[in-house]
């Protein structure tokens, strides 16, 4: 049973009471985008008041239950189950409002206003009317007593803002009727629970109902709900220090990663469950008390997981900041196992680094044969519950991922993949360019280079001109064209190196080039310096070089037998059965989605019958001269094409709009988005509120000031429309412009991901499931209207992808005031059914 009244501050705090903030409760966290709201519905309140003195404005409920303590005599008890971050900002806010009058006006405030609404003057024992938690008593405290540390944490945060916004001029004449309409206009409905009710039981009933409670938040709750009287020191004497370690979200990772050790197949959203069924096992206060003292030790062995140079031991310390590098959280249950095994003296911290070695080594050379995440999840995860037990920590990570289909390529499979392999396009760019740094430094410089700011050089450009053509083609085989073998060399490692003039080399000569890359002093660009030319000889030999270089630095699988990079000829297949009439793509495309180079692609292609092969063109859009029907027909292929759809010029080049790229032939075979070159690795853990401003900063380094504010305004206005934004946690920030947010009726739906690297990519993917734009005919409505922007040509037969174009178009005249008209239409369409169901009210 529970009863609910309507209240007001005045009707909670006046009186001798005192309402306790469990310690299950999460810490003050109100930050000042909630106070601003709050001041500014107090303004408006106080305004109200002036003409209809009754006037309330309803914030929400508070749910009370009887404290189990009993108190003295007279004084009411309650736990504050839901609502303390209401009840302790109004406090706060109070606090302020007494401060600045007693400053401003005279002391009569102080005792007045303490003595009514702040503290239980005759009551010592229970003083505070409101006692927060732990983590936030002393700061509170000093509020209440006007004391210098009255700025510590969030508290004196709030604190200082409702400080200075009652010292604004303007306020100085309202305080009396602010005051009022703090007390006397806030209003409030109070739920008490009976005594005897389970509180926690109603606490997490709350949660399910929409208060947004972390699973560690939840997860702390439940633990102190089963110590009812050790509570107090256990949160004092473990759970503080850890909560003070790590941030809710690590907090949540460490109890992931503890089911992890013991069963791989537990996903994250299970954490909470899963961990409730551990704790129920537990009969006594303490037994629970060492599970919170067990939690603790490995919240310390995260931090330096998540915190690498904290590490103490030079060696290990070097493997933690490489893997934390390597950003995927995958890696975090082996390396917690270790650290785990060294804290409890069954390893020592050489075995740890060579472990942790072995695994950097399985991560990279998995890479270099375009192996990056193939079943990357199952494998690393699996460690700890697999790996042999009697060996030594390191030689046992070593024979579990040397055994079975894991992809850790053996030297001949990093000798074929260096020399054929499209490095560039293989995993995910930041990963990419730590190998490359990582090679820098395995010379070991006597002067080493800052490698931070380097990016990745193509020597030999992604765009050639005729010095470059001339230059390949002196190295041609009688049936190869210039082109093709372009293609095959340009994004390989051996023609890849590090620079700091990346836009200044851009597509110059090669003298140029040498004479720019001399001047960075990196031993990866020797070899590059000491050549005269720069051809497919030179770039094969440099990779050869390279990959003797790999095989030594990072060691291989404990069996060197078997070849585990066979080429997917079956992702080729799906890929190109699933491509639609009208649209054609590359061999250079198709090479990069399968793993291996142009040549076998176009050789593969002629010898046995592969569905749609005759829509894969040369990179510039013409049918190779090697093409041939594997059936023996004698079709002209650009005959065929035209009919389904391709438009040609005169020349005999396929329209470019109608390419199906690298990412689309993905998207087309359900290989996942992560594994492209343009996406990238989730980064440090970070709050959702910085990933803004990260778009932003991202958006100014990548684009000019001209495309960036063009972005920037859009988003403003696309704001300005209805609209809301949501920013991606991965290392390049993505911007989702959501007409529907996840609660809606009809589920969440956006029209576009905008890339800081410049694309505006249509997801028209994403729409044809989500009403109403599940329906073709509105799809195709959109893709001609956004084709109605300057140099825009969005291909019919992508309307089943996330086709895009360059964010450069929002600079041409008149194409901002377009799309936003365009981006109306959609947000109207996405919420015809919220006017339906209005209109059925």
């Amino acid at each position: 049973m529970v009863a609910a009244a309507e209240t007001t501050l005045q009707g909670l705090l006046e009186g001798a009471r005192q309402y306790q903030v469990p310690l299950y409760q999460r810490t003050y966290s109100w930050t000042e985008h909630h106070l601003e709201r709050l001041w500014e519905d107090l303004l408006r309140l106080a305004e109200d008041r002036m003409d209809n003195p009754t006037a309330t404005h309803f914030i929400g409920s508070l749910v009370l239950a009887p404290s189990p303590q009993n108190g003295p005599a007279g004084v009411q008890d309650f736990l504050v189950v839901d609502g303390q971050q209401r009840l302790t900002t109004l406090s706060i806010l109070l606090c302020a409002i007494r401060d600045h009058r007693v400053a401003t006006e005279g002391a009569e405030h102080l005792g007045r206003l303490n003595e009514q609404y702040l503290i239980n003057k005759y009551a010592p024992q229970r003083r505070l009317k409101l006692v927060p938690t732990q983590a936030d008593l002393d700061a509170y405290v000093a509020c209440v007593d006007s004391s210098a540390l009255a700025g510590e944490g969030a508290v004196g945060a709030a604190y200082r803002y409702f400080c200075a916004k009652l010292a604004q001029p303007e306020v100085a004449p309202e305080i009396q009727r602010l005051e009022e309409a703090v007390i006397f206009g806030l209003g409030l409905v109070s739920v008490t629970a009976q005594a005897g009710d389970n509180v926690y039981r109603i606490f997490e009933s709350l949660n399910n109902t929409g208060l947004k409670l972390t699973q560690a938040d939840l997860l702390r709750n439940y633990l102190f709900m089963r110590l009812p009287t050790q509570g107090r020191a256990v949160y004092d004497a473990h759970w503080l220090p850890l909560q003070e370690r790590l941030t809710s979200a690590e907090l949540e990772l460490l109890f992931w990663l503890d089911l992890v050790h013991r069963d791989a197949r537990v996903t994250q959203s299970d954490t909470y469950a899963r961990q409730q069924a551990q704790l129920d096992r537990l009969t006594t206060e303490e037994q629970v008390e060492a599970e919170v003292r067990r939690f603790g030790r490995l919240g310390e062995l995260l931090r330096l997981v998540l915190h690498p140079e904290e590490e103490q031991d030079p060696a290990v310390r070097f493997r933690l900041e490489r893997l934390y590098a390597w950003g995927t959280t995958t890696v975090y249950p082996v390396v917690l196992h270790l650290l785990d095994r060294r804290s409890q003296k069954t390893a020592t911290s050489a075995q740890v680094a060579t472990a942790l070695h072995y695994v950097e080594s399985f991560l990279v050379r998995r890479l270099l044969i375009g192996r990056a995440t193939a079943n990357i999840n199952r494998n690393l995860l699996s460690i700890v519950t697999e790996m042999d037990k009697d060996l030594p920590v390191d030689q046992a990570v070593h024979a579990y991922l040397s055994v079975g289909r894991k992809y850790y390529a053996t030297d001949n499979d990093v000798r074929n993949a260096v020399r054929s392999l499209p490095f560039y396009t293989n995993g995910r760019a930041s990963q990419r360019t730590l190998v490359m740094r990582w090679l820098e430094e395995s010379y070991g410089s006597k002067e080493p280079v800052l490698l931070g700011k380097l990016t990745i050089e193509h020597v030999l450009p992604q765009k050639i001109g005729p010095e470059w053509q001339r230059m390949l083609a002196a190295d041609l085989n009688p049936e190869e064209n210039v082109t093709e073998v372009h293609d095959a060399l340009v994004h390989t490692l051996g023609n890849l190196t590090l620079t700091g003039y990346n836009a200044e080399l851009g597509n110059s000569a090669f003298p140029v080039k040498r004479v720019q890359l001399a001047k960075s002093g990196l031993r990866l660009t020797q070899d590059i310096i000491d050549s005269e030319r720069w051809g497919r000889p030179q770039i094969q030999a440099r990779a050869e070089s390279l990959a003797e270089r790999i095989i030594e630095y990072w060691p291989g699988p404990t069996a060197q037998t078997t070849d585990q990079n066979e080429v997917r000829w079956d992702l080729m297949v799906k890929a190109l059965a699933a491509m639609p009439a009208g649209s054609w793509t590359t061999y250079g495309d198709l090479a990069a989605l399968i793993g291996t180079a142009p040549q076998p692609v176009g050789n593969r292609l002629r010898a046995r019958p592969v569905p749609n092969a005759h829509r894969v063109l040369q990179a510039e859009g013409t049918v190779s001269g090697g093409f041939r029907w594997p059936d023996g027909r004698t079709d002209d292929p650009v005959a065929v094409l035209t009919t389904e759809g391709v438009k040609f010029n005169e020349h005999g080049v396929a329209d470019p709009a109608q390419r199906i790229d690298l990412e689309e032939l993905a998207q087309l075979s359900g290989v996942a988005p992560e594994d492209l070159p343009q996406r990238l690795p989730r980064p440090r853990l970070a709050e959702a509120q910085s990933r803004a401003g990260r778009f932003a900063e991202q958006l100014g380094v990548l684009q000019d000031s001209r495309v960036a504010g063009a972005t920037l305004a859009l988003l403003d206005r696309w704001s300005a429309l209805g609209g809301s934004l949501l920013y991606g946690d991965a290392a390049e920030t993505s911007c989702f412009l959501m007409a529907r947010e996840r609660g809606h009726a009809d589920g969440d739906i956006w029209p576009a991901t905008i890339y800081p690297s410049g694309k505006f990519e249509v997801v028209f993917q994403h729409l044809s499931s989500r009403p109403p734009f599940d329906d073709a005919a509105l799809r195709e409505e959109l893709r001609q209207r956004l084709n109605q922007l300057p140099g825009v040509d969005i291909a019919a037969a992508k309307l089943t992808l996330r086709p895009g174009f360059p964010l450069k178009v929002l600079i041409e005249p008149g194409a901002v005031e377009v799309l936003l008209e365009h981006l109306q239409w959609f947000y109207e369409q996405a919420h015809l059914s919220d006017q339906d169901s209005t209109i059925a009210v």
